[in-house]
């Protein structure tokens, strides 16, 4: 019987992990056991996949991304090549935490730009948008655009990923609206 999700073989998956259907690994990747990787994922060369992680449908994961164990990704999360996941937030190598990891979340249609960096116990919003290079030390918004180190907001981006103006509304159709300091559809 033929899978239902490509693993090259060149890629390690250790047992105890659950792949989705239409998922395909490539070269030189590690699923590491107990993650889930939902269905119609790709991920590029020498990603690592941590114990446990739980990453969402339609995630595309690009080259030399480790995701590390206290981290999760939701559905349709872009993240561009070797940005970076922490989950200690004060590392030490004398005295490892095992297992006491902090919570990263990113929500369903973010996408992260190549070589940034989402610092450990932080939620990503819905839709939001890091630049590259950025560097995430804080809870980002729904719709937010990050930039710099550390990243601060620099405006709204719409789902489909355009930077929104002052009127809030995109070429694409979709409108939003400010509720106090969130952004929402309207």
């Amino acid at each position: 019987m033929q899978e239902e999700y490509f693993v090259h073989e060149s890629s390690y998956v250790d047992d105890g992990v659950e792949i989705g259907a239409g998922t395909k690994i490539w070269h030189f990747c590690h699923i590491q056991r107990g993650a889930v990787i939902g269905s119609n994922c790709s991920l590029g060369q020498n990603v690592n996949v941590g114990n446990n992680v739980r990453i969402g449908n339609g995630v595309r994961i690009q080259n030399n991304v480790s995701i590390y164990e206290g981290v999760e990704i939701e559905d349709h999360v872009f993240c561009g090549p070797s940005c970076v996941f922490t989950n200690v937030n004060t590392p030490r190598a004398h005295f490892p935490v095992h297992g006491v990891y902090a919570r990263t979340r990113v929500r369903e249609g973010a996408s992260l730009g190549a070589n940034c960096t989402i610092v450990c116990g932080h939620t990503v919003g819905r839709s939001a948008l890091i630049a590259a290079g950025a560097v995430v030390t804080k809870d980002v918004k729904d719709y937010a655009l990050m930039a710099g180190v550390p990243a601060r907001q620099i405006g709204w981006v719409c789902e489909c990923g355009r930077r929104l103006d002052e009127s809030l509304a995109c070429p694409c159709g979709r409108k939003y609206r400010l509720n106090g300091s969130d952004l929402e559809k309207a």
